[in-house]
């Protein structure tokens, strides 16, 4: 075998093993990748997760609240005098409500603090039967309100319109109301075609007149605000005329109904 054949040495002439050749140097890492690797993939506990679908949620909500609250496209066209009657309104709502509130809570305390408990609450029972019998229909019932007459000289007033008369009175605090001798219950219906109507199927006729007790600071307001009952009534030439009052009565009786099945489950 020539020179030319013999396979390369890794030793030199001399003898000694040749040193290894030195590896490449590693790569620098900088901080900012530091960082990128610290931060992403996420690594989330359980109770951080929560956490942040808790404030996705609420920043979702918060949003959906203030655009609700941006869209005033409904009172838009409305007058100055009308949005300060619908904001007084709703004002009077929510006072309605606190002072409820408040009675519901001074019951309790008298309750609490009488020192005859039996006898006191006997008597809130009772004063709590005549409550429930005044919104069953059951007892007559008196106290300031209003009379709304609704005139309708072409028969074109429908049974919606006086359902939504109901509905606008009950919404602003009416207690006890009765339409042409018949009692307004939680159930009352109206029915029939325009100009030949019917309240709980009994037949009523124009004028048709309401009797409503409740705080006529309140009601009377609720019928006249834009596009509200007097509004839709005159549409159809008809007259709608509100007359407040200090001692309004309602004395149209509805039967107590004894339940086919339901009983108390006090024992």
């Amino acid at each position: 075998m020539n020179n030319d054949e013999m396979p390369h040495s890794h030793r030199p002439s001399g003898g000694e093993p040749v040193p290894p050749a030195p590896l490449p140097p590693a790569p620098r890492i900088t901080g900012r990748q530091r960082l990128r690797a610290g931060l992403w993939p996420p690594r989330l506990s359980r109770a951080q997760l929560v956490v942040a679908l808790l404030l996705f949620g609420l920043g979702l909500g918060l949003a959906i609240q203030v655009r609700s609250t941006n869209d005033d496209s409904a009172l838009r066209g409305a007058r100055q005098e009308d949005l300060v009657r619908i904001l007084d309104e709703v004002d009077d709502r929510t006072q309605r409500l606190e002072d409820e509130k408040q009675r519901l809570v001074d019951q309790r305390t008298e309750l609490e603090n009488s020192s005859d408990q039996a006898e006191e609450a006997r008597k809130q029972t009772l004063e709590k039967e005549r409550q429930l019998g005044i919104l069953a229909g059951t007892v007559a019932a008196h106290g300031p309100g209003i009379t709304l007459t609704i005139s309708d000289p072409v028969g074109a007033v429908a049974p919606d319109m006086l359902l939504d008369a109901i509905q606008e009175l009950r919404a602003a605090g009416a207690e006890a109301m009765e339409v042409n001798g018949v009692r307004v219950v939680a159930n009352t219906y109206f029915s029939g075609d325009a100009g030949d109507l019917q309240v709980d199927g009994r037949k009523i006729q124009a004028p048709y007149t309401f009797e409503v007790i409740g705080r006529p600071q309140d009601l009377e307001p609720a019928l006249n605000i834009p596009g509200g009952v007097v509004q839709t009534l005159e549409k159809e030439q008809a007259t709608a005329v509100v007359e407040r009052s200090d001692d309004i009565v309602v004395d149209a009786l509805r039967p107590a109904e004894r339940p086919d099945y339901a009983r108390s489950s006090a024992r």
